[in-house]
């Protein structure tokens, strides 16, 4: 300690609130309050998610129509979003004025 001192005049040198030999923060009551009230609503997601809602047997399949109605409207809106199909008659009918041979 009197080591350190006499070899750093003016402290160590660094930051103090951050790395390996950082200053510990003190603990305030807002701190402790906080930390309370996070535990204790933890501990009521854990209440309300250890209770199902439904079943096993019913949630099997319950949205099986829901999922397959939003799968139509996507599947619809990405069609729409496709350009018609083209066809190699409409981009060479100006070609076709007469319909005659030549011999």
């Amino acid at each position: 300690m009197f080591l350190t001192l006499a070899l750093f005049r003016k402290g160590i040198p660094g930051k103090q609130w951050i790395g390996k030999h950082r200053r510990p923060r003190a603990v305030t009551w807002q701190m402790k309050r906080n930390m309370l009230h996070k535990l204790e609503r933890e501990a009521e997601n854990e209440y309300w998610i250890s209770r199902p809602y439904i079943n096993q047997e019913q949630e099997y399949g319950h949205a099986a129509v829901r999922r397959q109605h939003t799968w139509m409207k996507i599947k619809a809106e990405r069609q729409a979003k496709f350009p018609e199909h083209k066809y190699i008659s409409d981009h060479l009918h100006h070609l076709n004025i007469t319909k005659r041979w030549s011999s």
